[in-house]
């Protein structure tokens, strides 16, 4: 039963790495890049649909992002979608046929209010990995009338292994998206 528990605890915080790590990736950086657009959410015929589904996106140059729509009648709402997302700043312009996207330069202090962002994105997300650890800790407390309490210590300690090591991953994550922000 233990094995278990802790396997289980791995995968979902393996999962919660995951996680963190592609909503690392929707924080801006100076170039543009087509994890920032995997998010939006634009209204098509009346349902929300993210734009993934909706056109491919393309990044030619270091600034700029094309986003070609598969049904021509939703370049409007794609438009509108990505110029009302906040965090982007940016103003779409549309040809008529695609829409081109230019990322402004980031300024200093536009990087360090990103980096404030991603500091607490990578906060929430180690909460998280603390709540996977405590539901995993109370099953094991649940155990303690079937199990021996040597048993229970060495699965605690591993536990606590396992909850270090991956808030060890989101901070590398983190310290990595930090020097990308912070490089000029």
């Amino acid at each position: 039963m233990i094995p278990e528990i802790l396997a289980d605890t791995k995968a979902r915080m393996e999962r919660a790495v995951e996680a963190a790590k592609e909503d690392f990736s929707t924080v801006r950086t100076g170039r543009a890049n087509t994890a920032l657009f995997q998010k939006i959410l634009v209204d098509y015929y009346g349902s929300p649909t993210p734009l993934a589904q909706l056109a491919s996106l393309n990044n030619p140059e270091a600034r700029t992002i094309i986003v070609t729509p598969y049904d021509k009648s939703a370049l409007k709402a794609i438009e509108q979608a990505i110029r009302d997302t906040p965090n982007l700043g940016v103003n779409p312009t549309n040809d008529g046929n695609i829409v081109r996207v230019t990322m402004p330069e980031l300024t200093e202090e536009r990087r360090k209010e990103y980096v404030k962002l991603v500091r607490s994105k990578g906060e929430d997300h180690k909460v998280h990995l603390r709540g996977i650890r405590r539901k995993s800790k109370d099953e094991l407390d649940g155990l303690k009338s079937e199990v021996g309490e040597d048993e229970l210590v060495r699965a605690e300690k591993e536990l606590d292994g396992l909850t270090r090591a991956h808030v060890d991953l989101i901070d590398d994550a983190l310290k990595r998206k930090e020097a990308e922000l912070l490089e000029v």
